[in-house]
């Protein structure tokens, strides 16, 4: 098993510092994920830019959960099903679209199923998509604006799913509830 240093405030590189700092402030804690990133600042600035322009898009709460999950879940991140679990909660989303996705089971909202649909078969094709999948997308009400932010959503997974798994990062504990594992999965 790998694991990576999880750095505080006063263990950290002195570029990431006041990163941490903002964590800190906007989330009441540091993160693990946040701890680990910060052995090297660039890739928790990265992070944590990509994390705010991704909710930033045009997607609403349940949407960016549907894009962050279904990730998180497809890369079989430990770390971050739990956290995006609670999230989900603090964001007010449906648990039946948190357990479906969880569970790797269609959503009963045809919408958010295209979303679905569309960032796995971005994710495990690796972005080679055939016209019939944008199509199928479009069809569902999306545009493609919404093709790009997916991929936006998927490079903000990439740094973190990646991460944690070399890292072997801690689930925090104000999520520790919500552990999983991909070997758990009730499909």
């Amino acid at each position: 098993m790998t694991t990576l240093k999880v750095h505080n405030i006063e263990t950290a590189p002195e570029g990431s510092k006041g990163l941490l700092e903002n964590s800190q402030k906007a989330y009441g804690m540091i993160p693990g994920l946040h701890g680990v990133l910060a052995s090297a600042p660039k890739i928790l600035e990265a992070y944590q830019n990509l994390h705010q322009l991704f909710t930033e898009t045009s997607f609403n709460e349940e949407e960016l959960t549907v894009v962050w999950q279904t990730i998180n879940v497809e890369h079989a991140c430990h770390y971050c099903v739990p956290a995006h679990t609670g999230i989900a909660k603090m964001m007010k989303v449906d648990d039946a679209i948190t357990e479906a996705l969880r569970n790797e089971t269609p959503l009963e909202n045809e919408k958010l199923e295209a979303l679905r649909t569309m960032t796995l078969t971005i994710v495990r094709n690796r972005g080679h998509v055939t016209q019939a999948d944008l199509d199928a997308f479009y069809a569902a009400g999306y545009g493609e604006a919404q093709v790009l932010e997916i991929i936006l959503g998927l490079s903000q997974k990439t740094i973190s799913n990646y991460v944690n798994h070399i890292a072997n990062t801690p689930v925090d504990a104000g999520f520790k509830k919500f552990e999983w594992s991909k070997d758990n999965v009730v499909s």
